[in-house]
């Protein structure tokens, strides 16, 4: 969990935020991998033709289209990369970890060592020891519950009902939501390119 985090919030910082989310759902790619090369399952058509369109609609949602890679912060994109990759590695570990118990109980122990791997390289609890207002405590508590909790927790919860593959290429809804909840909210419009990603 604490390297999913890190790794992603490391490539926002020294590249462009839609190619961060771009490199990070590359992520249900390396589940398809590892699942038939080490699992020996085998992929339907339908899954196949699903991880294409969603990789594909994902590039297009983002706009990835107007950015030259080549150019981009190498640190940046290996980071990215790195991110798909323990991304799809916790995906992987929670659905192991499902066949002994509850989705919850699997998303306790991630954010647990998580929070305290995080806690060992930064000071020990230092975030809750700075004073903060009470807007800053609301802002804290919704990231914490709706940021986090509740959408880790389905996220395991379709692991659990459908499988990793399926569920990590589901979960590449989340661009096209985010595209939808910012035209509501903030009038932004997606171009052509991106609406037809997002159909796809």
């Amino acid at each position: 969990m604490a390297a999913v985090q890190f790794t992603y919030l490391f490539s926002i910082s020294k590249i462009h935020v839609a190619v961060a989310i771009l490199l990070q759902y590359l992520a249900p790619g390396f589940i398809a991998l590892y699942t038939v090369a080490v699992s020996r399952d085998r992929l339907s058509r339908t899954t196949l033709l699903a991880l294409g369109g969603a990789l594909i609609g994902c590039y297009l949602v983002v706009g990835a289209y107007n950015f030259t890679f080549l150019t981009l912060n190498y640190l940046g994109v290996i980071s990215g990369i790195a991110s798909a990759i323990t991304f799809a590695w916790y995906t992987l570990q929670g659905e192991y970890g499902m066949r002994r118990y509850n989705p919850w109980t699997v998303l306790l122990y991630a954010l647990l060592f998580g929070a305290v791997t995080w806690n060992v390289l930064q000071s020990p609890l230092g975030a809750f020891l700075q004073t903060h207002s009470l807007v800053q405590w609301v802002w804290i508590v919704y990231i914490s519950l709706l940021g986090t909790l509740l959408p880790f927790g389905f996220y395991f919860k379709g692991i659990n009902l459908i499988r990793s593959t399926r569920a990590s290429i589901t979960a590449t809804l989340e661009p096209i939501t985010a595209g939808l909840l910012s035209f509501i909210f903030l009038g932004e419009v997606m171009s052509p390119p991106q609406i037809a990603g997002g159909i796809m």
